[in-house]
C-alpha cells in the first residue's frame, strides 16, 4: 500500500493547487471584485515571500527528518482551514487583505506538502535507483493529474447537487474535507525512517546538474503558468464556449492522466531526457493549434486539449524525477533542493500572473463581459503565441541537458 498512499497524498496537494491557479483569478474578479491587475500583484508579492520560505521549509524537512509525519499534519491542516476561508470570501471593504492572509496560509501548506512528497522521493521509493525513483514519480503524477481531475469537475458537480454562488463556498468546504481524510488515510508513510543526504551546497548542485534542471523547471514552467492561469478565460471569453470550458479541463488533465505511464515506461527504454524531448514539441504545436482557433471551435480546442495534455504529462513525471535521481547520485539533502524547486516552479506562476493579467486588463479585457478585437486579440497572444516562444526557449535548453545516467 506504499505507492497508492504516495498517490492518495499527490491527489491532495493536486486538487489544492489547481484552485490556487485555476479557479483564483475568476473567483476574485467575479465573486470578490478584485481587478485583474492586483490579483496578479498579489500573487507576485505572494512568490517573494515564497523566496524565503520554501528553501526554509526544505531545510527543516531535512533537518528534523524524524518529524515528517508532523510535517505531513501540518501541511493537510493549514488547507483544511484555508481552502472554506477563502471561498467562504464575500466582497467588502477588507476583503484584499483577507485575501492576502488567507493565501500566504494555503500556499505555506501546499509547499510544505509539496517539498516534503517530494523531497522525500529517496524515502518513498522501494530503493534509491533510478528505475525505482521513476515509478515512485509515475505513481505521484498519477495521483497528482487524478487531484486535479477532481477540482476540475467538483464545482460544477457541487452547483448540479445545489450548490450556491457558482459553487465555490461547497467547493471549498469539500476541500478540507479531503485534505483532513488524506492526512488520516496516508500516515503511514510517513513512518518511515527517513533517508538522509549530505548538506546542501551551490557547488554540490552544479556538480550533480540540478542547477541546470532548476533554469529548465523555470523556462519550461512559465508556458504551463500562462495557459494554467488563462484556461477559464479563453475557453469562456475566446473560444465563446463556457458550457464546455469544465469538461474541456477535464479533457485536459484527463490526457496527462493518461500519458503518465505511457511516458514512464519509454523513459525505462530510452532515458528521461530522449523522452522529455519527444514530448515537447507536442507542446509546441499545441501552442501553435490555439493559435488558428476561432469562436466556436470546440473540437479543434478539444484536440489541442489532448495533445498538450499529454506533453504536461511528460513535463510531470519527467523534470520532478530527473531533479530527484541527480540529488540521490550526489547523495545531497533533496528537501532542500525541492524548496528551491518549489519556489521555481510558482515564480513562473507568480510572473503569469503578473505579466498576463495586468495587460488584459490594460487592454480591455473584462472575464465574462462584452470585450473589443483588441482586447480577445491580446488574449490570444497571451494564451497560445507567448508560451509557444517560451516553450521552445525550454526545448532549445533542454537540448543542453546531460543524460541522468551521465554525472553532471
Amino acid at each position: 500500500m506504499l505507492y497508492p498512499r504516495v498517490s492518495l497524498y499527490a491527489l491532495m496537494l493536486a486538487s489544492a493547487g489547481i484552485p490556487l491557479y485555476i479557479h483564483l483569478p475568476q473567483f476574485a474578479s467575479t465573486t470578490l471584485g478584485i481587478g485583474l491587475g492586483t490579483l496578479g500583484g498579489v500573487l507576485l508579492v505572494i512568490r517573494l515571500f515564497d523566496l524565503i520560505q520554501d528553501p526554509l521549509i526544505g531545510w527543516a524537512v531535512d533537518r528534523w527528518p524524524q518529524a515528517q509525519v508532523w510535517f505531513a499534519l501540518l501541511a493537510a491542516t493549514g488547507l483544511a482551514i484555508g481552502f472554506p476561508l477563502l471561498f467562504g470570501l464575500q466582497a467588502g471593504p477588507l476583503v484584499l487583505p483577507k485575501l492576502i492572509l488567507i493565501l500566504m496560509l494555503l500556499f505555506s501548506a501546499y509547499s510544505l506538502g509539496m517539498i516534503l512528497l517530494y523531497g522525500r522521493s529517496s524515502t518513498l521509493a522501494k530503493s534509491t535507483e533510478p528505475r525505482a525513483l521513476m515509478t515512485l514519480a509515475a505513481f505521484r503524477e498519477s495521483g497528482m493529474l487524478a487531484g486535479v481531475i477532481i477540482a476540475a469537475l467538483a464545482p460544477s458537480v457541487l452547483i448540479s447537487m445545489g450548490a450556491t454562488g457558482q459553487g465555490y463556498g461547497a467547493f471549498g468546504l469539500f476541500l478540507g474535507a479531503l485534505a483532513l481524510a488524506v492526512a488520516l488515510l496516508t500516515r503511514p508513510i510517513w513512518l518511515r525512517r527517513a533517508l538522509k543526504g549530505r548538506p546542501l551546497s551551490y557547488a554540490g548542485l552544479a556538480q550533480a546538474g540540478a542547477i541546470k534542471l532548476l533554469i529548465l523547471a523555470v523556462l519550461n514552467s512559465l508556458p504551463v503558468a500562462l495557459t494554467s492561469t488563462l484556461f477559464l478565460f479563453f475557453v469562456q471569453d475566446y473560444l465563446a464556449l463556457p458550457k464546455l470550458a469544465g469538461p474541456l479541463l477535464v479533457l485536459f488533465f484527463l490526457s496527462a492522466g493518461l500519458s503518465v505511464p505511457i511516458w514512464a515506461l519509454i523513459s525505462h527504454k530510452i532515458g528521461a531526457k530522449r523522452t522529455l524531448l519527444i514530448a515537447m514539441p507536442l507542446a509546441i504545436a499545441s501552442f501553435i493549434g490555439a493559435a488558428f482557433l476561432g469562436a466556436g471551435d470546440a473540437m479543434g480546442f478539444a484536440a489541442i486539449c489532448i495533445a498538450s495534455g499529454a506533453a504536461l504529462g511528460a513535463d510531470m513525471v519527467l523534470l520532478p524525477a530527473l531533479f530527484s535521481i541527480a540529488l540521490t547520485k550526489a547523495g545531497l539533502n533533496a528537501s532542500t533542493a525541492f524548496g528551491i524547486w518549489s519556489f521555481a516552479g510558482k515564480l513562473a506562476l507568480a510572473l503569469a500572473a503578473a505579466i498576463a493579467l495586468p495587460l488584459l486588463q490594460a487592454r480591455g479585457f473584462t472575464p465574462a463581459g462584452d470585450n473589443s478585437p483588441d482586447a480577445l486579440g491580446t488574449l490570444l497572444i497571451a494564451y497560445a503565441i507567448l508560451p509557444c516562444i517560451l516553450k521552445t526557449a525550454a526545448f532549445a535548453y533542454a537540448l543542453r541537458l546531460p543524460s541522468e545516467r551521465s554525472s553532471s
